[in-house]
């Protein structure tokens, strides 16, 4: 997809706004006619290696996909913030949240988290409105009430950052109402604040840095130390990254990604304390450490440490309980650990080390000449990813099947590869393939289907991020005509 296309879709989506907001659509009055309207777009994302390791500091290699999500914003003076989702493209308002505006826009990030949870069937919002409360807090943002309107093409709970894009096009259109103006990094950062703290999900910041900084036909290079890009890598001419959605739902905020989380930082303490580094305690459950040597990050360690020195003795399994009565606590200040659970360190231990190993030799090897060798040797550093998933916990039945599917299919079909993504529990499977054989990847979601009687999408084709494509700012009586 061109750039030119992008731009497109966002006038496009403008053109929507203008029809539900005017006197004879079904939102009027959201918009007034005084005051302009920021209007932004920003694209889903492919993990194609990297995942979970990014909060132990993992390198990643990420997609931006051609699905997107778009937002148009307007500050007002009447003391409400009112956030309102459309149903998918072409559908009607679906969902639509009033809270009071000087509680939202003054509140700190608990006060807002509780705020924007108060009502279950409202804690969605937190993803939209929750960027007006990261402006106030971090960049001023001065106003009494905001209106927000999202719609998305990027599916739900499927493993391509439906939440990322969505906040990330909040917030560029938000900030253009304001007249303030982000750098990529910044905006990045603030939106895995609003989903951290607003929202509460312990999510690293992979899924915004490609929403925001992604780059059409290319892999961003990040290295979650905490965002460092290094680049973006071209796809090779004879290559393609697909994705398989499972139509099976996973939750960031789900106790699996969070248990498989605390349990990296529960084996990154017992590391460092069998390194020497001295802790000290910060709080109830968790703890600074002095780490000169891996400078904080789980991913730091080589395998050759964990095989050889360390890791010969990290228990597969431990109760919180045990793990505070030896080690005090972790240093993750995002996660609590529960005494009563039981956490599988080990796994979540080695997994984090041996996925930035293996993306470290992915990008150097997409970076090699085409060759059968190559890309057969890629599908099976994408194949041990998917593994690493399976040990720690969070595979499922329908992602397994999926890259069993792509396997059978083999080279012979033009397909090498594949592997769950992002949080797990479900999702989206990411295939790497020859770039003609899209057939076959349909073809394999066909066969899945078959058995399953899900109706999986295909997901082909990508985008830039919402830094690149930028946002438009709107005169209200553009949108919304004064006589209205």
């Amino acid at each position: 997809m061109t750039r030119l296309d992008e731009r497109g879709e966002r006038d496009r989506f403008v053109e929507r706004v203008r029809s539900l907001v005017g006197r004879d659509g079904p939102l009027f009055g959201l918009f007034h006619p005084q005051g302009p309207i920021g209007v932004a777009r920003a694209p889903g994302r492919l993990d194609v290696m990297g995942g979970i390791a990014d909060y132990s500091g993992s390198l990643v290699l990420e997609l931006p996909l051609s699905e997107a999500a778009f937002a148009a914003a307007q500050l007002h003076d009447e003391p409400f913030v009112r956030v309102v989702s459309l149903d998918g493209e072409h559908g009607p308002p679906s969902r639509d949240v009033v809270l009071p505006g000087p509680a939202v826009l003054e509140a700190d990030y608990a006060e807002a988290k509780r705020l924007f949870h108060a009502d279950p069937d409202n804690a969605w919002a937190a993803y939209i409105g929750g960027v007006a409360v990261a402006l106030a807090r971090e960049r001023g943002l001065a106003a009494r009430g905001v209106r927000l309107l999202v719609a998305s093409r990027v599916p739900e709970g499927r493993g391509v950052s439906s939440s990322a894009a969505i906040e990330a096009a909040a917030l560029f259109a938000l900030a253009a109402a304001a007249g303030i103006e982000l750098a990529e990094m910044e905006a990045a950062n603030l939106c895995q604040k609003v989903e951290n703290l607003v929202v509460g999900a312990p999510c690293g910041v992979m899924d915004q840095m490609t929403a925001i900084c992604g780059r059409n036909g290319r892999l961003l290079e990040l290295v979650c130390q905490p965002a460092r890009v290094l680049g973006s890598i071209e796809i090779p001419e004879d290559l393609a990254f697909f994705g398989i959605d499972s139509a099976v739902r996973h939750h960031v905020t789900g106790d699996a990604y969070r248990d498989v989380r605390i349990a990296a930082f529960m084996g990154y303490r017992m590391l460092t304390a069998r390194a020497g580094m001295t802790a000290r305690r910060t709080g109830d459950r968790h703890v600074a450490i002095d780490d000169t040597r891996w400078g904080g990050y789980l991913a730091n360690v080589t395998p050759s440490e964990l095989a050889l020195t360390l890791g010969e003795r990290l228990p597969e399994r431990m109760t919180g309980a045990e793990f505070l009565a030896r080690y005090t606590g972790t240093s993750d200040l995002l996660t609590e650990i529960d005494p009563a659970r039981t956490y599988p360190v080990r796994a979540a231990t080695e997994h984090p080390i041996h996925e930035h190993h293996r993306v470290q030799l992915f990008a150097e090897l997409l970076q090699r000449s085409a060759s059968e060798r190559r890309n057969r040797l890629l599908g099976e550093l994408m194949v041990a990813s998917h593994l690493g998933y399976s040990a720690c916990g969070l595979g499922s039945p329908a992602t397994d099947r999926i890259v069993r599917l792509v396997h059978d299919a083999g080279p012979r079909a033009g397909l090498y590869g594949a592997k769950i993504t992002g949080g797990g529990s479900g999702g989206t499977v990411a295939v790497l393939a020859r770039r003609e054989a899209e057939v076959a990847v349909r073809e394999v979601a066909y066969q899945y289907a078959v058995e399953t009687d899900h109706e999986p999408r295909v997901f082909a084709g990508s985008s830039a991020g919402a830094a690149e494509v930028g946002a438009l700012l709107i005169p209200g009586d553009q949108i919304v005509p004064v006589d209205a």
